[in-house]
């Protein structure tokens, strides 16, 4: 039962089916517990390893965008509540639209999964889309100071990360929350394999309270078939004993109804017969 924790059988079904039992044995020399052979489950390893390391990719890529995005919303912002130097309007100037370029450049480029030619969008091309982006100069610059300005912002986020995870840091100095802050990403970690060991215990547990759950249903309809064939002897027993009374108080009626029917023979007699009559019928004699 412990190499197929998914089968919903019992240790009774097993003894009452040793043949069955055999096969499950010999079943466990060549798969594993979620039923799967060994070269399936290397084979199954790799794809998930592949899969992980382009989702890693993909989660990279994607979160550096993301966060590009988040500072120019912070500077549209910014820009509209004070006044903003003009080489910092500049820097995200240039940024949004070497974003912009190359997400439309994304759009416009043939998917690289498969080898069907996209329709052309308002029939451009990623040549033409090129053309857009700023200036050679400007593209320099903004790539000298982004990774100064993706610093500040990414250490901005994860502070706010801190002060959520833990609101009672929220007031400590800047040099302590750095600090806290490296050891963060350990401690998130920690809890995560925490929160999966009681996710697996939860579901072995599910798996143990199912089968004990099996287990007690067929206890009790064993306990229910007992009582049962309990109450149907002791009615017939019951019942045995009610019959011989009833039998009893008949027999004693009768016996009473026989009395009083020789009793009222007596009295007709008495009164038919009386001593004059009996004289007579002695002298006819």
């Amino acid at each position: 039962l412990a190499s197929f924790p998914l089968c919903d059988i019992t240790e009774e079904d097993l003894t009452q089916n040793p043949q069955f039992c055999k096969l499950l044995a010999t079943l466990a020399q060549h798969v594993d517990q979620t039923g799967l052979t060994v070269p399936l489950k290397t084979e199954l390893d790799k794809a998930e390893q592949k899969l992980q390391s382009q989702r890693r990719h993909w989660l990279r890529t994607e979160s550096l965008r993301t966060g590009l995005q988040e500072m120019i919303q912070d500077h549209c912002i910014r820009k509209h509540h004070a006044a903003v130097p003009p080489d910092q309007n500049m820097f995200y100037e240039t940024m949004e639209k070497c974003l912009l370029v190359a997400q439309c450049i994304r759009q416009l480029d043939p998917s690289s999964t498969t080898n069907q030619d996209q329709p052309s969008i308002l029939g451009l091309n990623s040549q033409q889309v090129m053309e857009l982006t700023p200036s050679e100069k400007n593209v320099q610059r903004m790539k000298q100071g982004l990774p100064r300005e993706l610093e500040k912002h990414l250490k901005k986020k994860c502070l706010s990360l801190l002060s959520y995870y833990q609101p009672e840091w929220e007031n400590e100095s800047e040099g302590l929350k750095t600090s806290k802050l490296s050891h963060l990403s350990a401690q998130l970690d920690k809890e995560k394999k925490r929160a999966e060991s009681l996710k697996a215990t939860c579901r072995e547990n599910a798996v143990l309270i199912q089968r004990q759950t099996q287990l007690y249903l067929s206890e009790l309809i064993k306990c229910i078939q007992l009582l049962q064939s309990l109450i149907l002897d002791h009615r017939l027993r019951i019942q045995t004993d009610l019959d011989r009374k009833k039998l009893d108080y008949f027999e004693g009626k009768c016996e009473l109804v026989l009395q009083k029917i020789k009793t009222e023979m007596v009295e007709i007699q008495l009164d038919t017969y009386t001593a004059d009559s009996i004289t007579a019928h002695r002298k006819i004699r």
